[in-house]
């Protein structure tokens, strides 16, 4: 159980990263679709 810190810390970097990453992937995509013409857009 000495280790649980570290592990615990381990996992909290681990899940903020990801969801920081998924942020910025989010936000890049959503600003590069507003420069699409909307003819262009096929999910639209």
């Amino acid at each position: 159980m000495k280790d649980a810190g570290f592990i615990i810390a381990s996992y909290v970097v681990t899940f903020a990263s990801i969801g920081l990453f998924s942020f910025a992937v989010l936000r890049r995509s959503r600003s590069a679709a507003r420069d699409i013409r909307p003819e262009d857009r096929p999910w639209s």
